[in-house]
């Protein structure tokens, strides 16, 4: 409404009686309270930088030092410094003693604070604690305790904000060449025949004793200069540089509990998330998000959370690029292939769920008609890259149609209204695998996939999200998703809603969030909310045909995709406690034995680790596929080996699948690494046989476990029905699989299985079988272990 008034909010005409001046009060009022709005996040986003850049000192202590200072020169009391900044006043004026002693409390407090923001970085950069083994009965060495004290004393009490301790992360340290040849070479061992072996040994002593010298050189360097020497160059060489559809092959999903299902009503679901979606954004912008913690006391870097909300990543011919606004008052819904803008804030203050829930039924009352093209216009975003940006430039440069993409590509986040339900039933596991299809690809035409992520509501009101990954990776829209179901299922919205009214200086007598019995949201609005804008498109013919060439793309792959999630619930994460084995250890293992029952023989896996322990980390790969897990799988067909002999093979190999996803979190990692010498040696222009061998090996089994109950605020004894079923990606491979997998609770697993059709000797469904059947002999290995050991004690 305001969009469209905004035009005549101020019109002037020159008649024969002179001048004529007409203003709209009303939209001229609008005006104002979007300006506040913007002054009052500058200067909140001000404050906080302050915050945090002091932080762990507070700011509040710059007063009390400057008090402290003033009182003791006028007590007589001379302090170091103060003398000499005296001597070189002019006069002895009252105000110069003054700006004397503010000059020299704001030195005392700068340096008091880096001195302890630089002791945390120096604190942060001991990784020894996490090397220690943990268990019942077992406690921190001496070394860890002291070093926990120290970082405890040195944080102080202050509660920090979400971006607090980006100043005192560590960088991510750079290993030696040859350190990374002696893991590459280990890692490839169970892979390669003695020749092959050999040959590759040859290689790797060649790159490290001669190109590799150099390469590294200029790597030192930018490790010394930036941030973090390999985050920029991965986010544009991995992600943005791709010139291959984002649907399937980059995005990922994540689907809603399975247990739990609040409501059926889709307007009403779609709005309490919604809300819940805001309410996040709000306390990102604010820095009120807590940090995620490692033991309560070390920090991740937060780094990646800025781009959640209102971002976009812009298709290029060459290379893409993501846009990200500061602020953004509205969300763009599709449904039944129309869109729609829907403003989100109003009245100085973001839309209750009820008024939400208002906008959503309007637009699924809407029966207007799509426009010619629009309802497949997204199949853009599903196709190859370089045809998008060719597209948008000629077709989407000027006009209603920049209009309309700008309000799309500006929207805090797009949510689609689906005309389909999401369904769960554990006796026909096929809903499942449609589900999550649904969420993977929808109908190619359907998901905004350049938006940093898609909220999607089916019928029934059963939701789930489909992700951009190059802002970000799954763990922080993991978070998100955490945040969203737990404060939906807890009901602790009011703390929230007051909190947020109250900053924009409006008062509510009650707040109501939740659902009624009847499946609506509680509450009644205190105004009829802004109406759905209804996106309008100018489409030409030679537009239809570039979205029908992207939407034939989006259709073979949507063909090609075999998806497969199953639903482990025989035993899980207490079970592999009993075994005193790292569930994630224990699962990769039953993988390998997995993978090589279906394929007969070993493969190059992937498996993702976070490297967020160091400032602007992302992931490092850890290769599960080792000499000790390839010893074990083959000692489980052999039969003269006994049950004690393979238990001590696979806790062997559990033990050094830890320890190297410990070094990939801490830095130690082989693939980034050779990532960024592979660059280097690009932009020299210099061939390394072995850096082009290695980086076109293909990952045939990726994989990657969705992390759960990242927070405090998601404890399954209290909401057990809050159990994810996590959420997948398409294959790496073409001949591969990609695996996403979640331990969701004490005694459920979910594997979440993709490959291609195309491929004949892959099969998602057998694969799934194949993983239940490894699940089952390690459990009764352990079980014949116990049994043994019971009878001969």
């Amino acid at each position: 409404m305001a969009e469209a008034h905004s035009a005549v909010a101020f019109s002037f005409a020159i008649t024969h009686e002179g001048w004529d001046v007409n203003f709209d009060r009303e939209v001229l009022h609008l005006v104002w309270d979007s300006g506040v709005r913007s002054w009052k996040k500058r200067v909140a986003r001000l404050k906080n930088n302050l915050k945090t850049g002091f932080y762990p000192v507070p700011i509040s202590s710059l007063f009390a030092t400057a008090a402290v200072v003033s009182g003791s020169h006028y007590y007589g009391i001379e302090l170091p410094g103060l003398d000499k900044i005296l001597r070189l006043i002019p006069n002895k004026d009252i105000k110069y003693e003054i700006a004397a002693c503010a000059g020299l409390s704001a030195i005392g407090f700068l340096g008091f604070s880096l001195s302890l923001k630089y002791a945390l970085k120096a604190l942060f950069m001991y990784k020894g604690w996490m090397y220690e083994s943990r268990g019942p009965g077992k406690k921190p060495s001496l070394k860890t305790r002291a070093w926990l004290f120290c970082v405890k004393l040195v944080s102080g009490p202050s509660r920090p904000m979400l971006y607090s301790y980006q100043g005192s992360l560590p960088r991510l340290p750079l290993p030696s060449v040859k350190e990374t040849m002696a893991r590459y070479l280990r890692s490839v061992r169970p892979l390669l025949d003695d020749k092959q072996y050999t040959r590759m040994e040859k290689l790797a002593q060649e790159f490290q004793n001669g190109i590799g010298v150099k390469l590294q050189r200029y790597l030192v360097l930018k490790s010394w200069w930036a941030t973090n020497y390999v985050s920029d160059w991965w986010e544009e060489y991995v992600y943005l540089r791709g010139r291959s559809p984002l649907m399937i092959n980059s995005n990922f999903y994540g689907i809603d509990t399975l247990f739990m299902h609040p409501t059926t009503n889709q307007a009403a679901r779609a709005a309490v998330v919604i809300y819940s979606m805001l309410q996040f954004r709000r306390l990102i912008e604010r820095q009120e998000l807590e940090p995620i913690m490692l033991q309560g006391v070390i920090p991740l870097c937060s780094w990646q959370y800025e781009r959640m909300f209102n971002t976009t990543r812009v298709p290029g011919v060459e290379t893409d690029k993501i846009v990200h606004l500061l602020d953004s008052k509205h969300i763009v819904v599709y449904n039944r292939g129309r869109f729609f803008k829907v403003i989100i804030h109003h009245n100085r203050r973001i839309l209750l769920p009820c008024e939400l829930e208002i906008q959503m039924q309007n637009i699924l009352d809407n029966d207007t008609p799509p426009s010619v093209g629009e309802e497949r216009l997204a199949a853009l975003t599903a196709g190859d890259r370089a045809h998008w940006a060719q597209t948008r430039q000629e077709h989407f440069f000027k006009g209603i149609n920049r209009q309309a993409l700008d309000a799309i590509e500006k929207a805090a986040f797009i949510v689609c209204l689906d005309d389909v339900p999401y369904e769960f039933d554990k006796n026909v596991p096929s809903k499942l695998d449609e589900f999550g299809r649904t969420l993977l690809h929808g109908k190619g035409y359907d998901r905004w996939f350049d938006k940093s992520f898609t909220l999607c509501v089916g019928t029934n009101g059963k939701i789930g999200v489909n992700a951009e990954h190059s802002w970000a990776d799954a763990a922080v829209t993991s978070h998100l998703w955490e945040f969203t179901i737990i404060e939906e299922t807890s009901g602790n919205w009011a703390d929230a809603a007051i909190m947020s009214q109250s900053v924009e200086h409006v008062v509510f007598n009650e707040i109501e969030i939740g659902y009624k019995e009847d499946g609506h949201t509680k509450g009644t609005p205190s105004f009829a909310p802004p109406p759905p804008i209804k996106l309008q498109w100018d489409l030409k013919d030679s537009c239809l045909n570039a979205i029908d060439a992207s939407y034939q793309v989006a259709r073979q792959l949507i063909d090609d995709i075999d998806l497969h999630i199953y639903m482990h619930d025989a035993y899980g994460k207490g079970f592999m406690k009993q075994c005193r084995l790292s569930p994630d250890a224990y699962l990769q293992m039953a993988l390998q034995l997995a993978y090589y029952r279906n394929a007969g023989k070993f493969s190059l896996t992937y498996e993702a680790s976070m490297t967020r322990l160091y400032r602007e980390g992302r992931t490092e790969t850890v290769r599960p596929c080792s000499i000790e897990s390839a010893t074990w799988v083959k000692a489980m067909s052999d039969n003269s080996k006994t049950v004690s002999e393979k238990v001590a093979l696979l806790q062997k190999a559990c033990l050094q699948h830890q320890k190297a996803y410990l070094d990939a979190m801490c830095g130690k990692g082989i693939d980034r690494h050779l990532f960024c010498l592979y660059v280097v040696s690009k932009y020299l222009e210099v061939d390394s046989p072995f850096l082009k061998e290695v980086l076109s090996e293909p990952w045939r089994l990726s994989t990657s476990q969705t992390p759960h109950g990242q927070t405090s605020k998601l404890d399954l004894k209290k909401y057990p029905n809050c159990i994810s079923a996590g959420g997948g990606f398409g294959p790496v491979a073409d001949d591969g699989y990609g695996v996403s997998y979640i331990v969701a609770g004490e005694d459920i697993l979910f594997f979440h299985i993709s490959c291609k059709k195309s491929c004949p000797t892959t099969d998602s469904k057998k694969f799934g079988q194949d993983i239940k059947q490894a699940l089952h002999d390690i459990r009764t290995l352990f079980l014949e272990y116990k049994k043994e050991n019971g009878a001969k004690k």
